[in-house]
Order: C-alpha cells, then structure tokens, then sequence
C-alpha cells in the first residue's frame, strides 16, 4: 500500500474526542508522509542561518555528509560557509529547489518562519527551537489549519532534536553525530536525551538505524507516533521499531491502537520495543518538556505503558536495553541479529516487572508550575469577566476546561460530569477562530454530556466564553474549573486551576502581568534557586534518600522511573538541559547537598553534544570545590565516555564510575541505605 493512501489518524482509546473539519479541501497532510524519508538525495535549507548555532551544525552536518544547499537570511544576499545566503524562503526555493528546512530562528521567531516555509512549499520542515509560545502556533495564520489543508508540506517539530537518516547521513537538527552508524532500526522519540541513548544502545548492539525521527516534546507537534510508524512499516531499511514516549498527551495511546492493528493484519510483523517516562512524575508536575503535562481525563504513562504492552510492544525500563533486546527479537523473527528459544509470540512479555502504581486524582490547588497562578488568583480573573465565583467548599465536582487537544491540533473544551473520574472526560475541538459562544452547537453538545438543564444553558456558554478569553488573551495553556449551581440558579465557580504559557513570556516578555502574580516566597526554595541557574528542578516528596542530577527532561524522568523500579527512593527530579556545563553541575549539586535527605548522589549524563570528558572534568572539581561529603555514582555514557568514567575512577575522590546503569543504580541505592 503505497504511504499516501494510508488513513490519516488512528482514534485514541480511553478519552473520548469528537472532531471538527476545518476545510473539505481533498488536499491531505497525510499526502506528505513520504517526505519523511530523508536520505543522500535530501538537499538541505537552513533558515537562520548566519546565526552561531546554526553555523555549527552546518559545519559538522556537510563534515558528515548531509547535503545542504544554503540559507535564509531575510532582506540579505551573499555568501556563508561557501554556500548561498537567500533573501527569503521563496528566493531559496526557486533557485535551490531544497526538499527540507532546518528552522533555527529564536523560538519567537519559529511560527513565522514555518508559515514562510509552507507558503514555499518546502517538503520538510524541521523546527528544532525550544520556548516556541503555544499560542504563536495556534494563531499565526494557524499553522496547522494550513498544514492539514495541503499535500506539499510536512512539518517536524517545534521543540524537538530533529531527524535524522544514519544511512544516508542526512542530519536536520542537532543530533550528537558520534553516536549513530547506518542500520535498519527505526526510532520515533519524544525525548532527545532518551533517543540519543536509544540510539547509541542500538550502535552498541551492532545494529544501527535506519531512521530517526524527533517527534519532539512539544504540544503542538507536526508529526507523531503513529505517521512515524507508517513510514517504517513500508521502509525496507527499517528491520526493527523503537518507540520511546513519556507524559502528556494521547500519541502513545494512538501509537497502541496503530500497534495492536499491525499486528492482526501482518503475517511477520515487524519488532517493536518501548519505554514510556514519567511513570513516577507526581501528578500536576510540568516535567522539564515544554508538553510534559496531562490534560484532564488524558491518560499517565503508567496508562500508556500497559496500553503499548497490550498492543504486543516489548517494554523496557531503560534505553539502554533497547540494543540486545531488539537484536534478540530480530533473530527471532528471522529477519537479523541473533536467535533465540523464546519465540517472536513472546513479544507482549516485557524485559522487566514494573511496580504497579495505582493514579490518584490531582488536587485542583496545587502550586506545580512557575505560571500557575494560585486559585484566588484565578477567581479574580474570572471576576473580572463576571463570572460568579464561590470559594466555600462544594461537593460539586462537574468540570470544564479550555486546553489543547494535540490529536485536533487545536483548543478544545475538556468537559467531564465528574472530575474525579478521569476516564469521564470528554474533548470537544474547536476552531482558534472561534469568537462568540452564545449559540453554539458545541455548548449545546457540551451540555447535554454532562447532563445540565436546559435553563442553565446559556450560563455554561458564559463561562465557556469568558474561560476561551482568558485563554486567548493571557496565552494560557490549560484553564480547569469546577463548577455548581447556585441557589439562584446560576452556575458558579468553586475550583480553579489556571496555567499560562511561559514561553510567552519567556522567549518574547509577553504576559508580564500574569507572570509578576508568582510568588517566588511560596515555593520550594531549591526549585526557585535552580531556575535562576536554567536548571529545572522538582522536589518529590517521600523519603528520598537518593538525589539525581541528569542532562535532559525525558532522561532525568526515566532515571527516577528506573532507579525507583530497582528499589531507590528519589529526593529529586533534576535536568541540566541538553548541554551540562562545569557550572551547571556545580549548581546543581550544591541544590541537591541542600535537601538533608539525600544520603547519595546519582549523576546519569549522556554526553551527546557536550562530550564526557568535560563533564567528567566538572564532577570532579565541582566535588571539590564544594567539599562534598555525600558519595556520588557517575554514569557516563556518550562521546569520550571512556576517557571520562577513567578520569573519574582515577579523581582519588569518593566518586564511583559507571558505563551501565543496572550496576550504577545497585551501587547508589545501596550507598543511600547506609
């Protein structure tokens, strides 16, 4: 079956979500699935070009072999690197005729420059910015209204490492190079650390990969799970599958259905293995990635994780294992790699036993993110859209939300008769341009799901009214309310849960107003003091006798998952972002020697774009420098691992040096029990 005239979306299971149709153009953004086969053909464009970060990439992906045309540099003509700078998308487009386009422009900047690679008809659009507003994406020109309208365009990304072709050494994004070698198993990843050790766990195993695709970890992505898995079941260099996701969102529940029809309609399916972060992240918590949060009634990962094992993916709970275990399955399947008596039937049997936890309902007045305000906070602003309020206590606990619905690509009301009760909710998509409320058939089908009289009506398409504004105007993210009918009848407010974007504010000083409600003096100390330091930091509660410091959000989530999984007690989820420096490290042990509970540190760096060495230099005189008493157990894996796990073991100091982390986790949890 040719890749085009594959179905569009799997439905998700548990939510339930009713659709809107923005266009009947035939066109299909399904048509554009195809294009994700990037190889040695692919001709490069990068927008933001003369820029410092874009310039190193160009000089190692051209060292690699990636074929880059030029850049966009907008308003200028000439020459960087020895290739053509062009005035805009549109020049470069007819004079160089690229299939793809790198965007590393400021994440302000992102939606502007996607839109102008759409309208130009470019292939491939990888967006690999971080802090991209939320709402740059929804509303300039709608971007995904567009994309889903036309057959010319895909789109990978915002906030995401890229993809990546090992065969065809075709780079488009910032990938760590040494860690990949040609092969045939293919990888779809929210996270760039967990890929990249997903990745070097594959090259270890002598398999390597096909292709990589960075789905990445923002709400609003281009591509997911399941386009992914369509382009490897018709690659003929793709052997094997890993899928790796983590918390927020459905695509993982997508991605189970996509699996579970697979393989009932393929005689030899294909391998595919998974690992799913966040399965000990505490609820309401944002996990570092800018969508590593859950919606209301959206599913954990503990959810998302048996889902995948029931659709017949092997389970793992660390990268690391990726390599020997798809190499097992490959030679059972007889398609590579080497044999073995337990059978290709043995595929819904997972690599580990995981401790089942049972989800708790999330308390409405949390404080869990830097720009979620504090209900009272969030009363007053539904004051001033009139919207009647009452902050006694109620039984009611009917719930209406605006947030986003990432399967729609768009803002949806989350309506549930019961918010206690997660598997009630239901998502009902709309329009961003969507204005006026008062007679919407949508309200009227939100009503009658949750069973509210006909009197009441028109105060439900109020306070959906005044919530949609809120949201527009403050760039909010995700607005919860529970609400009751009062003794007038009117409906009132009673909880509130109000969070707001802080990309906007932080990649464009958008929103100061909503920003200067925090209150810094209300938090957890070591969270605040680790922000200042762009260190994202979570304290968990609990005995924590283990403190964690790891470069990148969706490896720091997994290290927690698996340290806890080996009978560890962590005190922290900690993220040095992609890049750990010497001061970064230092800062982030002096915060971690803070929390009296940490009795051993547990650092787990996988040196991709900063190599081991270095950070093996910074542990050391980080230690050092602080006079640390605590013993620390080093996991190094990545570029110059060797030389950095010897310069640990040969430090003199009470560090403990380690390339695999089952030995590495049984070390520093009993360190921590002493």
């Amino acid at each position: 079956m040719p890749l085009h005239s594959l179905p569009r979306r799997v439905p998700q299971a548990g939510l339930r979500i009713r659709r809107f149709s923005t266009s009947s153009c035939s066109a299909s953004y399904a048509d554009t699935l195809h294009n994700l086969k990037i190889g040695a053909h692919t001709k490069v464009l990068f927008q933001g070009f003369t820029g410092r970060q874009a310039t190193a990439n160009v000089k190692e992906s051209l060292e690699w072999g990636t074929k880059i045309v030029g850049g966009v540099k907008p308003g200028v003509e000439g020459e960087h690197l020895g290739l053509p700078i062009f005035p805009s998308v549109k020049a470069a487009h007819e004079k160089a005729k690229p299939d793809a386009s790198a965007i590393y422009v400021p994440g302000n900047q992102t939606a502007q420059a996607i839109e102008e690679a759409i309208e130009a008809e470019i292939p491939l659009v990888v967006a690999v910015a971080e802090h991209v507003p939320i709402h740059d994406i929804l509303r300039f020109q709608k971007i995904h209204s567009m994309l889903q309208t036309q057959s010319k365009t895909r789109l990978v990304g915002a906030n995401c490492p890229g993809i990546i072709s090992a065969i065809g050494k075709c780079r488009i994004g910032f990938q760590p190079l040494p860690c990949f070698a040609p092969g045939n198993v293919g990888i779809i990843a929210k996270s760039g650390t967990l890929s990249y050790e997903t990745v070097a766990s594959t090259t270890r195993a002598g398999l390597g990969q096909s292709l990589c695709i960075s789905m990445g970890g923002d709400v609003l992505a281009g591509t997911n799970f399941v386009d992914a898995l369509k382009i490897f079941e018709h690659d003929s260099d793709t052997e094997g599958i890993i899928l790796v996701g983590e918390i927020g969102g459905t695509a993982e529940m997508d991605a189970a259905e996509w699996i579970k029809d697979y393989r009932q309609r393929t005689q030899n399916p294909k391998p595919i293995m998974a690992l799913v972060g966040g399965l000990e992240a505490p609820p309401g918590r944002i996990m570092g990635h800018a969508g590593a949060w859950a919606a209301p009634g959206e599913p954990d990962a503990q959810t998302k994780y048996h889902a995948l094992e029931r659709a017949g993916a092997v389970m793992v709970n660390h990268p690391e294992k990726f390599g020997v275990g798809m190499k097992t399955l490959l030679g059972n399947t007889g398609r590579v790699g080497t044999s073995s008596t337990s059978g290709a039937s043995s595929q819904k049997r997972g690599l580990h036993t995981m401790r089942r936890i049972t989800p708790t309902p999330r308390p409405m007045n949390q404080q869990k993110r830097s720009l979620y305000v504090k209900q009272f906070q969030a009363f007053d602003i539904l004051k001033q859209k009139s919207i009647p309020v009452n902050e006694a206590p109620s039984n009611s606990d009917t719930s209406i939300s605006i947030s986003v619905d990432r399967t729609a690509l768009s803002p949806c009301i989350i309506a549930s008769p019961s918010a206690s009760q997660p598997d009630k909710a239901q998502k009902f998509p709309f329009s961003y341009t969507q204005t006026n409320f008062g007679n919407s058939p949508l309200v009227a089908d939100v009503s009658s799901y949750l069973g509210l009289p006909e009197s009441t009506k028109g105060k439900l398409a109020d306070l959906v009214q005044a919530l949609w504004e809120i949201f527009k105007e403050k760039e909010a993210f995700n607005l919860e309310t529970r609400f009751g009918t009062a003794a007038d009848g009117n409906l009132e407010v009673h909880g509130a849960h109000f969070g707001f974007d802080d990309a906007a504010f932080r990649s464009s000083k958008r929103q100061e107003e909503i920003h200067s409600l925090r209150n810094t003096t209300e938090e957890a100390p070591e969270e605040v003091e680790a922000e200042k330091d762009g260190i994202v930091y979570v304290k968990l509660e609990g005995e924590g006798s283990i403190g964690t410091l790891v470069n990148g959000a969706g490896l720091a989530m997994n290290t927690v998952d698996a340290l806890t999984i080996h009978g560890g007690h962590c005190a922290n989820f900690l993220d040095t972002g992609g890049k750990a420096t010497s001061e970064t490290v230092k800062s982030s042990f002096r915060i971690i020697c803070s929390d009296t509970r940490v009795n051993a540190i547990f650092v787990n760096i996988f040196g991709g774009l900063t190599r081991c060495d270095m950070i093996a230099e910074g542990i050391i005189l980080a230690f050092r420098d602080l006079h640390m008493k605590v013993p620390v157990v080093v996991r190094l894996r990545g570029t110059n691992e060797e030389l950095g796990q010897k310069m640990i073991a040969e430090s003199g100091l009470p560090l403990h040096a380690f390339d695999g982390f089952e030995d590495a986790a049984k070390k520093v949890i009993a360190l921590a029990q002493k």
